[in-house]
């Protein structure tokens, strides 16, 4: 049986807790024939990638996603904790992002799979509507010492999204599965501070109730909805205090009557530019109910509208440049779903409830897992090098890829096979001494 690097056998081991021994066995063995495998992910694609075709029958692949038990949400916790005991300070919040994906799929009995919207897909391509599983992920969002301070994403937590039909009318929404998501992560790290950023579209009232260290931030909708924080109750009055203000103008007419400052930005490539910004203090009564949030209307120095963007916060406290910073690093979870989708993740042909569940999780952790492996073990100054000397026209490149992080981990793959295959040296005087003739001319 292949055996597994030292560097990512101790990363592995720290995740034994979540399988019993043989499924631990194979949850290493794929692993590695994941991160090993160069054409597709599938399952018997990482008994191959592993070494393992002939060696071990394909069902105990199969059946690992199917029918072993173990659970994404305890591997993706374990491994979160691990993430933020390392990478983070004590006093650091945990940054967060939210949104889902779909990967296509084909065939009637797949678990779960249904014709929906495809925002992956470019406008006019005719195919922005697939077949396929839709998954909504958390993303922890950090920038690691190994990218040069650039930030990235790290996938932690995932739930597979099924649209309400007459037989199932109360299967939850999207955002209410990113809720789900993030009530796990808030039960496991209780009171810790958590940023949250989102899309537009998981502004809802599946976010109401969040406890008072955890922030959210979005897009708001040109459209909404509005009002006034509620007044201070007066002496000797009667009847409930209301809930809020009255309903304030649309954000378009607020922007029109409104004064803009010139604040300065760094962007997730380090860049700085400028934008223009008016901030105000409401109630978005339908996501947020009682809690007020800051908005801060965004406008670029040369455009005509009377705003580009209305960006959301329930940190009332932060700066306009802080919104938008925090607003801007939601990008790095789209990111994170090209890459999954460009090296294997959701390429397994399963069809059965539990290794659908299960099998694109896997894929997930595995990236995350490879990253972290990077974080501790990899030498991203010698990998940036090497890979200038072999494209020296590409000179905008400053920070390694997760592509990089992938072919570093393959190397050290292929390093410790030719290592474990090599006789082992002897000590003995007579056969070390060197025989060649330099040598025994100096002698």
């Amino acid at each position: 049986m292949p055996q597994v690097p030292s560097s990512l056998a101790g990363l592995l081991s720290l995740l034994a807790p979540c399988f019993t021994a043989p499924s631990f066995q194979t949850f290493s063995m794929l692993t590695v024939g994941f991160i090993a495998r160069i054409r597709e992910n599938t399952v018997t694609g990482m008994l191959q990638g592993a070494g393992l075709a002939g060696v071990w029958h394909h069902s105990r692949a199969h059946a690992f996603f199917a029918y072993r038990r173990w659970q994404p949400d305890e591997l993706g916790l374990r491994l979160l904790g691990l993430l933020v005991s390392v990478l983070l300070r004590a006093d650091q919040p945990i940054a967060l992002a939210v949104d889902d994906t779909l990967f296509g799929r084909s065939g009637r009995k797949v678990y779960g799979a249904h014709y929906l919207h495809d925002g992956a897909q470019p406008e006019g391509s005719g195919r922005r509507t697939r077949f396929g599983n839709c998954w909504v992920t958390v993303v922890l969002v950090i920038a690691l010492p190994c990218t040069g301070g650039r930030t990235i994403g790290l996938p932690v937590l995932f739930r597979l999204f099924r649209p309400k039909d007459d037989q199932h009318p109360d299967r939850p929404s999207q955002p209410e599965l990113g809720r789900m998501l993030i009530d796990l992560v808030i039960k496991h790290f209780p009171g810790r501070a958590i940023e949250l950023a989102m899309d537009g579209a998981y502004a809802s009232r599946a976010w109401q109730g969040l406890p008072a260290h955890v922030n959210l931030t979005t897009r708001m909708r040109t459209n909404a909805a509005i009002h006034e924080l509620p007044p201070a109750r007066q002496p000797h009055q009667h009847g409930r205090t209301p809930l809020k203000g009255k309903r304030m103008k649309s954000l378009a007419e607020i922007a029109q009557a409104a004064t803009f400052k010139t604040v300065s930005l760094t962007g997730r490539d380090g860049k700085t530019r400028t934008a223009l910004v008016h901030e105000f203090t409401c109630l978005w009564y339908k996501p947020f109910h009682t809690r007020p949030i800051k908005v801060t209307l965004v406008r670029n120095p040369n455009s005509t509208k009377d705003f580009d963007i209305a960006v959301a916060t329930t940190d009332t406290s932060t700066t306009a440049a802080q919104t938008i910073e925090r607003y801007e690093g939601r990008w790095v979870i789209e990111t994170v779903h090209q890459e999954a989708k460009a090296h294997g993740v959701g390429d397994a042909r399963n069809r059965v409830q539990g290794a659908v569940q299960r099998t694109v999780p896997f894929g997930f952790l595995t990236m995350t897992i490879t990253i972290a492996w990077y974080q501790l073990c990899g030498d991203p100054q010698a990998d940036l090098q090497q890979r200038r000397r072999q494209a020296p026209w590409y000179r905008q490149k400053t920070s390694v890829s997760y592509t990089d992080m992938l072919a570093a981990l393959r190397r050290e793959l292929i390093r410790h096979e030719f290592h474990t295959q090599g006789h082992s040296i002897t000590t003995h005087t007579k056969i070390t001494q060197p025989q060649y003739p330099s040598a025994l001319a100096v002698g």
